[in-house]
């Protein structure tokens, strides 16, 4: 089996994992897993962004939140404390959960440890491989996401979201978001936030 064909079979079981996902989506008028949707989406993006990516970047954009909805935001205190043990714990657990698939395809502890550094998302900014999932993440958000979060978020906390998001991509990240479709109403955003005027 070549490479190609490992990451193949892997993209399935990740796949057919996240299409557990009780929680739907509404894509192109069908409902869809939101975990299996958003997988597919990183991917996509993980692919724009570094066409040549390693077999370790392939596999961990399509597991990045592997079975996330296993783990809700409401097994952890409410607040912003709450809110990042909840965000460390998910990391470790979607890094748990890939290396038990990989491993049961038999990828060596090499490819599989470098995964899950990958999912755990160490070395931010220094690692290129990292740094790419992270864009991907960002640029998902915005393609798919922004409008939502605008709708239910009051004006001064989305700017500080903005804000933070756009400081987590790289010059490249940036480039590709500024290249994106946005409403009027997320273009005003993101003008009032981070674009200079």
């Amino acid at each position: 089996m070549n490479e190609q064909q490992r990451i193949r079979l892997a993209f399935e079981r990740f796949d057919a994992a996240n299409a557990e996902d009780p929680n739907l989506i509404e894509v192109d008028g069908q409902a869809a897993p939101k975990e299996l949707v958003f997988s597919r989406r990183l991917t996509d993006w993980v692919m724009a962004l570094q066409p040549d990516a390693s077999e370790a970047l392939q596999l961990a954009s399509r597991c990045q939140h592997l079975c996330r909805w296993q783990v809700p935001r409401s097994s952890q205190p409410m607040g912003r404390a709450g809110y990042l043990k909840w965000r460390a714990g998910l990391k470790q657990f979607h890094a748990e959960k890939s290396g038990e698939i990989l491993e049961a395809l038999g990828f060596d502890q090499q490819t599989i440890a470098r995964v899950q550094e990958l999912n755990l998302k160490k070395n931010l900014k220094k690692d290129a491989e990292c740094q790419t999932i992270e864009d991907a993440l960002c640029l998902v958000f915005l393609q798919y996401q922004f409008d939502d979060l605008i709708a239910d978020t009051e004006s001064e906390k989305m700017i500080r979201i903005v804000k933070k998001t756009w400081a987590k991509m790289s010059e490249q990240g940036q480039q590709a978001a500024m290249k994106l479709d946005y409403s009027p109403l997320a273009m005003q955003m993101l003008e009032q936030s981070v674009l200079p005027s």
